[in-house]
This record gives structure tokens, C-alpha cells and sequence, in this order.
């Protein structure tokens, strides 16, 4: 049996690329403000993903194109930083 994150290889992507971070937070609003003030007026989509069974918590989904490694780590840290979102996946 291969354990996923047991690899040592590093994910290899071809720049400039879609990139997709799953956003799980308390309110969407909440998460549309933490999206703006963390990539500004950035072009991106955000979609409704889902809501938890006690609909305590709401994930999206937001799509946009990255340039580089240094941009997707960097949007990543700040959206897992923000206040208003939970989890970024």
C-alpha cells in the first residue's frame, strides 16, 4: 500500500496555470472580504462548494491563474491567515 503524502517528489506545475484553493470558513460573506482584501481586484471566480450538515460552516471554491510557486504559497499563507477562513485547502 503507497501512503499519499509519503513521496518525497515535489509537485511539479507548468507556470503560468489555474489554480483552485478550497476556502472553508463561517460566512461567505466573510470569505469574500478575506478573497478581497487578500488578492485585491485580481481576476478570479469564486463558486459555492458546499455547506457543513449543521451549516455551522460554508467551503467555496476560488479559481484564478497563478504565475509562479512564490504567488500560490504566498495567496495560500494569507488566505490561511485571515481571521474570517477556517481552513484553506
Amino acid at each position: 500500500m503507497e501512503i499519499i503524502n509519503d513521496k518525497k517528489e515535489k509537485l511539479e506545475l507548468e507556470y503560468p496555470c489555474s489554480w483552485t484553493y478550497k476556502l472553508i470558513g463561517y460566512e461567505k460573506e466573510a470569505i469574500q472580504n478575506a478573497i478581497h482584501e487578500v488578492i485585491l481586484e485580481r481576476e478570479h471566480s469564486l463558486t459555492h462548494s458546499n455547506n457543513s450538515k449543521t451549516g455551522k460552516y460554508v467551503s467555496m471554491n476560488l479559481d484564478l491563474v497563478i504565475q509562479n510557486e512564490d504567488e500560490r504559497n504566498f495567496i495560500y499563507e494569507a488566505l490561511k491567515a485571515h481571521q474570517h477562513i477556517k481552513i484553506v485547502l
